[in-house]
């Protein structure tokens, strides 16, 4: 098995929610990918809001979801 160092600031460390200062690579990559995730999220977010998608009601919701299933059952 082979060890790496990397230095990360204090508000990094924070952000990541570490909790200790040794961890696996597994947990690195687990952890990392959930940030990756909420900034997807974030992003996804703000173009709804942009686009105005994150207004849409319930029913103009699913309306959207059978309008794409009834194009792909059409081709």
């Amino acid at each position: 098995m082979r060890t790496i160092s990397i230095d990360i600031s204090d508000s990094e460390f924070l952000k990541y929610n570490f909790q200790e200062e040794k961890l696996s690579f597994a947990d690195l990559v687990e952890k990392i990918s959930i940030e990756l995730a909420k900034q997807a999220l974030r992003k996804c977010q703000e173009i709804a809001e942009k686009t105005g998608l994150s207004q849409l009601s319930l029913d103009e919701i699913n309306a959207e979801i059978q309008a794409v299933r009834n194009a792909k059952s059409n081709t």
